[in-house]
């Protein structure tokens, strides 16, 4: 059985992520940064049916967080074979631009959407090299798009100007970017993934269905030995190659 690693999975795109995922087979370590939180999700998990899934609590913006989190994972497996980071916050108060906001609004954001990334990876990638086909997927956005931010033509050019998150998204690619390439002789996939605009607590209730986003993870999750490495993409953005600029 397949094992996987979710942080922020207590909720949203993350949780949905996980029941699929679980639908598919998998062991589930459904990573939240509230304990109790996360307990609720496996009971909500549970009383549908999905059994192979248990609560690791984790804040991947704290040092000891991630480790508490690693030894107890030591105690249950010494193999993962994906590694999704999901969480991720806004970081900002509307409007969100590069003129208004504070310092401590990048910082915060950058902790948890860069920094606890590359924290958590880093943390368990012992496990995922103990795996014979480990992925990576990082949860991005198109919003974090260089190329599309600066594009006058792209039809969200003066809609997506998030500056706070955009700019912790944007460093997001760049390190899986890297991250990619250190591991482009290896069995192992690492991918950017949009899951388009979706309704959760995240966006205020706006968007498309969870479950459409997290089909979209888990494909990424999910890839075979001929899939994709070090790629960004985004169904909703590009239906038709799936890659968007990064």
């Amino acid at each position: 059985m397949k094992k996987v690693f979710i942080t922020g999975a207590n909720k949203g795109i993350g949780f949905a992520t996980a029941k699929l995922l679980l639908q598919k087979g998998y062991y589930v370590y459904l990573g939240s940064r509230n304990f109790h939180n996360g307990i609720s999700a496996i009971q909500e998990l549970k009383a549908d049916g999905l059994k192979n899934v248990e609560c690791v609590q984790i804040d991947v913006t704290k040092d000891s967080s991630v480790k508490s989190a690693r030894e107890l994972l030591s105690k249950k497996t010494d193999v993962l074979d994906v590694l999704i980071n999901n969480a991720g916050i806004n970081g900002g108060n509307e409007p969100y631009t590069a003129l208004t906001a504070k310092p401590d609004e990048f910082q915060a954001a950058f902790e948890v959407n860069v920094i606890g990334v590359s924290r958590v990876t880093q943390a368990f990638m012992s496990f995922l090299t103990n795996s014979e086909a480990p992925r990576i997927v990082n949860l991005s956005t198109s919003v974090g798009s260089l190329t599309l931010q600066s594009d006058t033509n792209w039809p969200a050019y003066d809609h997506a100007k998030y500056a706070v998150y955009a700019a912790s998204k944007a460093a997001l690619n760049m390190y899986t970017v890297h991250l990619a390439y250190e591991l482009q002789h290896t069995n192992f996939k690492v991918n950017a993934v949009c899951p388009g605009l979706t309704a959760t607590d995240f966006t205020f209730g706006n968007g498309g269905d969870v479950e459409i986003a997290a089909r979209r993870v888990v494909r990424y999750a999910t890839l075979d030995k001929s899939g994709p490495t070090g790629k960004f993409f985004s169904e909703e953005t590009n239906p038709e190659t799936l890659m968007i600029p990064w």
